[in-house]
C-alpha cells in the first residue's frame, strides 16, 4: 500500500529525529512503535490487513475524527498514529490523544 506523509512525519521515519515530535524521538517504545506501524501499513495491500495485525489496534474513527482511521504506536501508551485513507493510499498524520482516551487514567 502506498503511504504518505507530512514533511515532519518523513524526517522522522528517515532520520528518527523531529523537532516536532520530541516526545516521541526520546522515548524508544514509541519510536519503535512508530516504525512497526508505518512499515506494516507500507507492506500491507489494504486496510483489511492492517485490521488483522492485532497489535496495530487498526480501527475507523467517528465523531470529531470522522473520516480518519488509527493504530496505536504502543500497547502502553494512547499515542495513535491517524490517517486518511484515499482508495489505495494512506495519508499519515500523527495526533497526540490525551491520556484519558479509552478510559486510561
Amino acid at each position: 500500500m502506498r503511504v504518505s506523509m507530512d514533511a515532519d512525519l518523513y524526517e522522522l521515519y528517515t532520520t528518527s529525529d523531529n523537532r516536532k515530535f520530541k516526545e516521541i524521538c526520546k522515548n524508544k517504545e514509541l519510536l519503535s512503535g512508530f516504525f512497526r506501524a508505518v512499515n506494516a501499513m507500507m507492506a500491507a495491500k489494504d486496510t483489511n490487513e492492517l485490521k488483522n495485525i492485532s497489535y496495530l489496534h487498526y480501527e475507523q474513527l467517528r465523531y470529531q475524527y470522522s473520516g480518519l482511521s488509527s493504530v496505536r504506536l504502543s500497547n502502553r501508551y494512547v499515542h495513535r498514529l491517524i490517517f486518511m485513507e484515499n482508495n489505495d493510499e494512506l495519508t499519515l498524520q500523527l495526533l497526540e490523544i490525551d491520556n484519558t482516551h479509552y478510559g486510561n487514567k
